[in-house]
């Protein structure tokens, strides 16, 4: 039997509606009907199992049974921090954080970053992760924020227990993950790279510089990367 279709609502109740997006999604791609029943979420890592009791012309009404705690999410939190990307690569790189378990993506500018943000393009990256979340059956969706410079994007992981800063001008072979426990910040940056002066201030803000190989990696394959093998070197993948 398949499971059951998974919507995000922002605020749970016993008998709601789904919002008009997600009513169109389960009507008119899903077919969804009277007495069928789906999941809900609403990213605070409980799961709601629900049955749908009416649909209407432009509406989906369900009716919520039970409720549990979520056994998918990570024993670890991960932030990512990542500069600004062109084009659509900054939204593959919160899709597939999202999906390997991220708690948290930063987005941030720096000196050589050339693409921008703006209020438009950070709603777009918060859709990405709660529809990722949604199809990795997920329970929460990571938190996504925009920091305008690198130095303000670095201070919001001065709390981690582990700061990673990879940069491709370390020489392969240095530092290592080492043993990663309850907390990881892990900052990329973006197509320009980083500066000697933005890695220092990096290094003084208590970041450990980190090398990811010999290879020069695109931006968005060295974020997803990183974020693998955090989340292995974590357990979470095994």
């Amino acid at each position: 039997m398949a499971a059951p279709k998974r919507f995000y609502v922002e605020q749970i109740a016993d008998d709601m509606t789904l919002s008009a997006e997600e009513s169109r999604h389960a009507k008119n791609v899903l077919r969804l009907s009277e007495g069928d029943e789906v999941t809900l979420f609403d990213g605070s890592g409980r799961e709601y199992s629900a049955v749908v009791d009416h649909v209407a012309r432009d509406a989906v009404h369900v009716h919520v049974v039970r409720e549990a705690v979520s056994d998918r999410e990570p024993g670890i939190c991960v932030t990512l921090l990542i500069g600004a990307l062109k084009g659509d690569k900054t939204e593959l790189v919160v899709q597939k954080a999202t999906e390997l378990g991220v708690t948290r993506v930063g987005v941030f500018s720096s000196r050589y970053c050339a693409a921008y943000m703006n209020e438009n393009k950070l709603e777009r990256l918060r859709r990405v992760a709660r529809e990722a979340a949604k199809q990795c059956l997920r329970a929460t969706v990571p938190e996504v924020v925009y920091y305008e410079s690198l130095e303000e994007a670095l201070r919001a992981g001065e709390d981690s227990r582990n700061k990673l800063f990879a940069c491709e001008f370390l020489p392969a072979g240095g530092e290592g993950l080492g043993r990663l426990q309850d907390s990881v910040c892990a900052v990329v940056g973006s197509e320009g790279g980083f500066s000697e002066e933005e890695y220092e201030t990096a290094r003084r803000l208590g970041y450990a510089g980190i090398s990811l190989g010999r290879r020069i990696l695109r931006a968005e394959t060295a974020a997803i990367a990183l974020a693998s093998v955090i989340m292995y070197a974590a357990g979470e993948l095994q």
